[in-house]
Formats: structure tokens, C-alpha cells, sequence
């Protein structure tokens, strides 16, 4: 386990006192995962909200057309898996190591109820949540408006050699 002090050191709990740190350590799992080992699968229970210490995992959405894209990599201090916070049943997303990666696990429902029982510490929490998910759904635009740009000009550019995609 983290010292109190290399917590607060993460983006999430940044602005949590010692006396509130000290709350939430009891419901954070430290979990060792090797590289190429799924976290979890788009479409699977949603149970767990992840914090990276180490390494990086690979968030993707694999879309009903049969394409897997990329909406975002988690480091030190990146988050995934908030379905579960969100009181989703299931991910909208998948993640898996892309390399060796230690990461923290938090169920959902407690943190749903430390925000309950303790409602200062439950705020910050909430808000630094609110902050990164809006800072991914930011990066997440612009992400797949480069995809998409990117295939109009392949498309655009295989019309003039001839081929056809649809």
C-alpha cells in the first residue's frame, strides 16, 4: 500500500487531507498485472474504478462495425473503469495492460458509500472524478475526429485509384 503521502500524489485524490486518505485506504486493492493481461472487456459487469501507478493500460471501444479504436491510455494517475461509479451495469469499454502495471482497484458501490458516509471527502472525490472523465471525453473528440478524418481522406484517395470500400 501507497503511503498517505504518495496518495495524495495521485490526481484523483489531490486536496484529501491525511485524516481522509487514511478513510479511503481500506477500500483501494492493489492489484500486479502483467503486460497483455485484460483488466476488463467492453460489455462485462461494471464492478471496479481503476487508478494507475504504475505502467499504462489501454482503454478501447470496439465499435458494432467490427473495429477496436484506441479512446485513450491510462498512466500514473490515470483513471478507468468509471461505468462502475456511474452506476453503469456494464463498461462501455475495454481495457488491457500494454505493459506490466500496478494499479489500484475500487469498487464502485464503496466508493459510492464513503461519498455517502463521509460527504466532504465524497466531493473531492467526486469532482477530481468529474474533472478526468471530462478531460477524456476531451481527448476522446479529438481522437476520433482524426480517425475520421483520416479515413475520409483514405476513402477520398482510394476512390481516385479505383477502389471501393462499401
Amino acid at each position: 500500500m501507497l503511503s498517505t503521502q504518495d496518495l495524495t500524489q495521485l490526481s484523483l485524490f489531490q486536496g484529501l487531507s491525511p485524516n481522509q486518505i487514511t478513510l479511503l485506504q481500506p477500500y483501494l486493492e492493489l492489484c500486479d498485472y502483467s503486460k497483455d493481461t485484460v483488466v476488463f472487456e467492453q460489455g462485462d459487469a461494471a464492478h471496479y474504478l481503476y487508478i494507475v501507478l504504475q505502467g499504462e493500460l489501454l482503454v478501447s471501444y470496439h465499435a458494432y462495425d467490427g473495429y477496436r479504436i484506441t479512446v485513450a491510455r491510462a498512466r500514473h494517475g490515470g483513471i478507468c473503469g468509471w461505468s462502475a461509479v456511474l452506476g453503469r451495469p456494464t463498461y462501455t469499454a475495454g481495457a488491457v495492460c500494454f505493459e506490466d502495471s500496478l494499479v489500484y482497484r475500487i469498487s464502485g458501490k464503496a466508493l459510492q458509500r464513503l461519498c455517502e458516509q463521509y460527504p466532504d471527502t465524497g466531493i473531492i472525490i467526486l469532482e477530481r472524478l468529474a474533472n478526468v472523465i471530462a478531460d477524456h471525453l476531451r481527448n476522446t473528440h479529438t481522437e476520433i475526429l482524426a480517425i475520421l478524418t483520416k479515413g475520409v481522406e483514405g476513402k477520398s484517395n482510394s476512390h481516385e485509384k479505383g477502389i471501393n470500400y462499401e
